[in-house]
């Protein structure tokens, strides 16, 4: 199965929060999508239900497609320590995350798209895998050539972007580095890890 390309907002109705940022098509339609969206909205969900919601949310945050995450899964598993905090900081150690957590790109579908048409470069040389990842003290910067993409000016210049505190960024050189994986205090994403874990458990 390819990756979704489809309306967003019918995504976030599914899981009935902002998943992909501030959307005004969500507040009209603070319901499930289809036909019998607002009846869906009253039945009762099982656990299984509930846990295979939030592995397809944590999914859908990161454009991640299943056989990938159950990798991640299984590596953050291995590590040791917390699996649920483990798979967070695995997926926000990837090429695309990171791009745009530094504000490169203004969602990661379009920060993959960067990286994937070669305008990414990582400790100087061009990376176009979007699942890259990064270690502790990698460079991100943007390729010389691509410098004066209107996407990525855009991106830049918005006053909105955050900051976090794992990543350094120098506006100058177009460049930032990855400082450290960000303990699970500080991923904004509201994601209820432990759901997931009991879910590959069973």
């Amino acid at each position: 199965m390819g990756r979704y390309i489809g309306p967003k907002t019918k995504i976030a109705r599914k899981f009935g929060e902002a998943i992909f940022g501030a959307d005004k098509s969500l507040e009209k339609k603070n319901y499930p999508p289809g036909q019998h969206g607002i009846a869906r909205k009253r039945k009762k969900v099982s656990e299984y239900g509930t846990q295979l919601s939030e592995k397809q949310k944590a999914k859908a945050i990161y454009g991640v497609q299943e056989k990938q995450f159950r990798k991640t899964f299984e590596e953050a598993a291995r590590v040791g320590g917390i699996t649920g905090e483990n798979l967070l900081k695995l997926l926000e150690c990837r090429l695309d995350n990171v791009v745009y957590r530094m504000g490169i790109a203004p969602t990661r579908a379009a920060a993959r798209q960067l990286v994937s048409h070669r305008h990414i470069t990582v400790n100087g040389n061009v990376v176009n895998i979007a699942s890259y990842s990064l270690k502790v003290g990698d460079t991100v910067g943007v390729r010389e050539k691509s410098k004066s993409l209107e996407v990525i000016q855009d991106a830049l210049s918005g006053a909105s972007r955050s900051r976090y505190g794992w990543i350094e960024w120098d506006g100058a050189s177009m460049s930032g580095r990855f400082m450290q994986k960000p303990d699970r205090a500080d991923i904004p994403e509201n994601i209820n890890e432990q759901l997931i874990v009991e879910l590959y458990s069973k």
